[in-house]
Order: C-alpha cells, then structure tokens, then sequence
C-alpha cells in the first residue's frame, strides 16, 4: 500500500498568514454573529461594546479562531446588500486588527469582493463559504489569488429556499459527489487548503441531518479536514422541543458523536463546554484496556 492510499495522507495543517495550524489535535472555531437575525444570538453583537466583550469572552474560553459572520443564513433569514455587509463588517475587522492581530479570523461570506477586501485589507485569514461558490462565481478565482484556507460547505438551494422540501436520490453520494466537483474546480485553480463542511442545517430534513451525522466519517475519503457546525441548531432543538437557548446539552451530545468520526474543527457559539468535549474525547480515545488492569 503506498503512502497515499494510508491514513497519514490526510492533510492535517492549514497556512493561516503564515502561520500552520495543526490539525492533529482539532480545534474550536468560537462563532461571533454580528447580524441582527441569526437564530441564536441575533442582535446580540450589533454594538462594538458588545462584540469587545464577545471576543474577549471566546478568546479567555479558548477558542483556537474566530468565525466572523454579517450575513444571516439561517432559514427564511432576509438578504441583504454586498455593501450592508460590508458596512457591517469593516468596523469590526478594523478593530480586530488593531486589538488582536495575531488571532486567526475566519469570515462567512459568499461574496468574492468581500472576500479580497477583508484578507487583504484586515488579514482575514480563512474564508467560509456556504455555497463553495454557487453563489458567487468569481469566489474560486478569488480564492486562488488570495492563498487562504477555503471552507466549503455543502448547501441545497439557498438560505432564503433552502429548508423548502430538500431532496436527495442518495443523500451521501449526493454530498459526496457535489464535494468531489468543488475540489477539483479548486485544485485546478491553485486552491491548497481546503476544509470539507457538510453543512448540518442547510437544506437538509431533521432526518437527514442525522443521516449525515451518522455517516461523517465518509466525508474523510477526501483526505481534506472536516468542520462540522451543529451548535444550538434546530436538529437539536426541534427534535427535543426546546429553545436555542435549551439547546446547550443537545449541542454537546453531536459534538461528542462528531470527535468520534474525527471531526477537525468544532464551529460553536459555546467554547468553553467544546473544549471540555475535546479533553473528555481525548482522554476516553487515550485510554486502552492495559490502563485499566
């Protein structure tokens, strides 16, 4: 068997300005929403007090990078112009560079311009895209220019249609199959880093969802580091009839199950219980039964 065909082939750093991440221990991406109507914390950051506070409280709790987000893509969310975006945006971006220029940021955006503005303007470091390019043509292209990590997720339709009665022949060789064309649009353009995002949520029904929770561990044959962003979602809340709010405990349960498929990064809003699930995930995978003799 060669290298190649081996476990160790799976890409386990990421380029971050320069800086390599290794993946080999996973890592949290602490969510900072900066809309007014995201379905969990909507509103609560819109102020620069609050978003000092929320960085801070993300960094104290140990988040290993910041996912920034003015973009509301949750179900039904309203959209909203390029440049409401980036009015939203630059501020915060601004701010960030000047107070913590070492921490790697992340942006949600599907947009190409504000792509290019905010990595080469404010040192974004990674871009999370939740089309992988649907929505924006120029975003490969954009991407390959920049030599940033590139966060493609998996979407069906968009995030005003997207819960309108999703369907799939075969949901994982659906899945699949769309991650398979993405990535070699990508390689062929230049793009290095690449991070698989299945896109819990997006387009899928509760029972998909937990399909695909239950077979992450294909998404692996790309050999590519795999995100998965379960946090207070409606799969959790919906099915136990609870709030967002409520929705901590559930949150922890899909995290736990995510680390045993060898998930790489946890994309959350609590950092502080994520790292916990890391540790007792790491110590429960230490353990053999030669420790228990």
């Amino acid at each position: 068997m060669s290298d190649k065909d081996t476990f160790f082939s799976k890409k386990y750093t990421l380029n971050c300005r320069g800086k390599l991440v290794d993946l080999h221990s996973p890592k949290v991406m602490g969510i900072l929403n900066i809309t007014p109507d995201s379905f969990f914390d909507g509103g609560s950051y819109t102020r620069m007090e609050a978003i000092r506070l929320r960085v801070e409280q993300l960094l104290r709790q140990g988040a290993d990078m910041i996912d920034i987000g003015a973009y509301s893509s949750r179900p039904g969310a309203q959209h909203i112009t390029e440049a409401q975006e980036w009015e939203r945006l630059e501020p915060v971006l601004d701010w960030l560079k000047g107070q913590y220029p070492n921490v790697i940021t992340s942006l949600d955006t599907f947009r190409a311009n504000i792509a290019r503005k905010s990595v080469e303007q404010y040192n974004v470091a990674i871009i999370n895209d939740i089309s992988a390019g649907d929505m924006d043509e120029k975003m490969f292209s954009t991407i390959a220019d920049l030599q940033v990590p590139y966060i493609m997720m998996h979407m069906q339709g968009k995030p005003q249609t997207m819960q309108t009665n999703p369907t799939y022949k075969h949901l994982m060789k659906d899945i699949i199959g769309y991650f398979a064309k993405k990535y070699h649009e990508l390689r062929k353009k230049g793009v290095h880093d690449v991070i698989v995002d299945p896109g819990f949520g997006f387009g899928k029904t509760l029972e998909q969802n937990y399909q695909l929770l239950h077979y992450l561990e294909d998404l692996h044959i790309f050999g590519l580091p795999l995100l998965v962003g379960v946090s207070r979602k409606s799969m959790i809340y919906s099915y136990l009839d609870v709030t967002p709010q409520e929705a901590l405990n559930g949150t922890t349960v899909l995290h736990t199950l995510a680390m045993q498929k060898r998930t790489d990064i946890l994309r959350v809003h609590d950092v502080k219980e994520a790292r916990q699930t890391l540790a007792l995930v790491h110590k429960y995978k230490q353990a053999t039964l030669e420790n228990w003799k």
